[in-house]
């Protein structure tokens, strides 16, 4: 009993201490992501139940004073995580007011209150339990509605509620992750969609095909078609086809990022390069911004020719040099680039921060429009796949914003046909 104890305390002991501070190197950064993002997210569920072990333990006969030991520098730890997870509103809410100024929440329907704010405990007690709170929240969806010829890879999943007016309502398109070669439309973005869908947004959450079966650049043209598809058909579900917002982590945020940086792109619209793909706005979640080097980052290039170029674009760097760098997102950053709103993890093992600060930058000095970066101290990589303390911070704040851009968006086109 007493050697279980001490095994279970060491292990929860590394969790915690790789959840603080991640092992570096690129090798290690995928087994740091899972240990750490699930450690760090469920952060309040770990701490529960090493405290009840420790409780248990040292009311026994025979008690592990290092076991003991090491559940009290865990529980540390651990309120430390959960703090530091709190702290995401505040964040978030600064970066807010720094890119948009404070009388951004002017733009909303109604500035949000303490108890908009406050986080959703209910949510915590089991974070897995979409279906429950879809239906709690009065979300439906319309699955599996094809929108290329590519069967399951070529459909989408629309989201709606009973706030979704009958026509009109701005559209959010959500792009999933998973290396460009594993993930589907279920998976990610749920906490998202479905608090946009409550407030009677439509959301599309999108598959694609996926490499090495399809290579690039089936992905991002994938989600052109999707875009074209929102255009030509949401108005049939309530939606406003004029306004579309999208968004996506990690590979779907490069994906993202791309698409809203290449409206209209013949190359990326084989077969209907007349149709509108522009978006107004895009927010990436720790997205792959980099994939040519151009950062000039070790990591980066060691994922360009250890897995882009056997898995995803299946030739080497040197014989396709332009590949790389026509999807490179930072580096087809253009003046008429769309509104950002970045969220990106300081403490990404598989997604290095710094290519959210680059990214940032370059809009920033290029681009006319607006640009919203918000970087979260502490945070892994799909941090927002459940709806932890962070996550719903998050997600609270990027409804803050699209409310904000959908309302500043709407006045300028009114002003536009009054003129």
């Amino acid at each position: 009993m007493g050697k279980g104890f001490l095994a279970r305390q060491a292990v929860t002991a590394a969790l915690t201490a790789n959840a603080i501070r991640p092992f570096p190197g690129f090798r290690s950064g995928i087994p740091a992501f899972f240990a750490g993002w699930l450690t760090g997210e469920l952060a309040p569920h770990v701490l529960a139940v090493t405290v009840a072990d420790a409780a248990t333990h040292s009311f026994g006969a025979r008690r592990d004073v290092r076991g003991l030991a090491l559940a009290g520098l865990s529980t540390a730890g651990l309120l430390f995580l959960v703090e530091q997870s709190r702290r995401a509103v505040d964040h978030a809410e600064d970066s807010l007011t720094e890119a948009l100024g404070a009388d951004y929440v002017e733009q909303l329907d109604e500035a949000p209150t303490p108890a908009d704010l406050a986080i959703e405990w209910r949510r915590l007690l089991n974070p897995f339990a979409f279906g429950r709170a879809a239906r709690r929240a009065g979300v439906r969806v319309q699955r599996d509605v094809p929108f290329a010829p590519f069967g399951k890879r070529g459909m989408l999943d629309i989201y709606t509620s009973e706030n979704t007016p009958s026509s009109g309502a701005p559209v959010l398109l959500q792009v999933h992750g998973g290396a460009w070669v594993i993930g589907t439309k279920e998976q990610q973005g749920l906490p998202l969609m479905q608090h946009m869908a409550a407030k009677g947004w439509v959301c599309v959450a999108i598959n694609y095909r996926l490499a090495p079966r399809d290579r690039w650049p089936a992905q991002i043209e994938d989600v052109k078609r999707a875009i074209a598809w929102v255009k030509e058909n949401i108005a049939d579900h309530g939606g406003d086809p004029d306004y579309l917002a999208i968004t996506g982590g990690s590979a779907g945020g490069h994906l993202t990022a791309l698409a809203a940086l290449t409206p209209d792109e013949p190359e990326f619209q084989p077969g209907f390069e007349d149709a509108d793909t522009s978006v107004q706005v895009a927010v990436p979640h720790y997205g792959v911004y980099d994939w040519s080097g151009e950062s000039g980052n070790r990591n980066v290039e060691l994922m360009r020719d250890l897995f882009l170029a056997k898995r995803v674009v299946q030739k080497p760097y040197d014989a396709a040099r332009e590949v790389y760098e026509r999807a490179t997102p930072l580096l087809r950053v253009t003046p008429d680039a769309p509104d950002f709103y970045v969220v990106h993890g300081s403490h990404d093992t598989l997604v290095g921060v710094h290519q959210a600060r680059e990214l940032v930058r370059r809009l920033r000095d290029i681009s006319k429009r607006t640009v919203v970066y918000t970087e979260l101290p502490g945070a892994q990589h799909a941090f927002d796949i459940f709806p932890s303390i962070r996550s719903q911070h998050v997600v609270k704040a990027i409804d803050r914003y699209l409310h904000w851009h959908w309302n500043s968006w709407r006045s300028e086109r009114q002003e536009a046909r009054t003129a």
